[in-house]
């Protein structure tokens, strides 16, 4: 249970798919002005990263590698995770109209979210299990949605405040998400 906790513990803040692994910076600079859509975009990409990171271990254990297909991994993977963000982008059209407009083209984006394909990728390695593979998406996720709530809470108190003419808009946000990826860093060198 203790390997698990970890795993979890190092998939949301050592490993962070946006600040240590880099993958799904575009929603996060795209869709991180305001908190309501932050947390959308961040729900929306826990169910993706979670079922597809699953489905696609499930494919490639069961299917792939006994059939000896492990070259049609990358298409199998866009195809599972395209099909579950049409269903997600169905849904949220129907539930919230709203938080589905406040998402624009980025919901389906996550479509091509690298950090979508990136789990999907890296939990068919066979040294994960079905419990590990989906603790590690999961958690992976949950850290999506950590950091990209953190960073539009810091990007709104931004807005408000009095930035250089030059370093408003892209360049602060930026610079911000350079900060924060160099506070997580150390979290993978402490001695815990």
């Amino acid at each position: 249970m203790g390997e698990l906790i970890t795993l979890a513990f190092t998939a949301i803040v050592i490993e962070n798919v946006l600040l240590a692994r880099f993958l799904g910076v575009c929603p996060f600079l795209g869709v991180s002005k305001k908190r309501d859509s932050a947390v959308g975009m961040g729900l929306a990409v826990i169910f993706v990263i979670t079922l597809s990171s699953v489905v696609a271990w499930l494919l490639y254990t069961y299917i792939l590698v006994p059939f000896k297909m492990v070259y049609m991994r990358t298409i199998i993977f866009i195809l599972v995770i395209a099909s579950l963000v049409q269903m997600i982008e169905m849904f949220i059209k129907k539930i919230s109209p709203a938080l589905y407009r406040s998402l624009g083209i980025y919901l389906p984006l996550i479509t091509t979210n690298c950090a979508v394909l990136g789990m999907a990728t890296l939990v068919a390695d066979p040294s994960y299990t079905f419990l590990t593979a989906l603790i590690f998406s999961f958690a992976s996720a949950v850290g999506f949605l950590f950091v990209i709530y953190l960073f539009s809470t810091i990007r709104e108190k931004i807005a408000r405040g009095d930035v250089p003419k030059a370093f408003q808009g892209v360049p602060i946000a930026l610079i911000t998400a350079g900060i924060m990826a160099m506070i997580f860093s150390r979290f993978g060198v402490l001695n815990l």
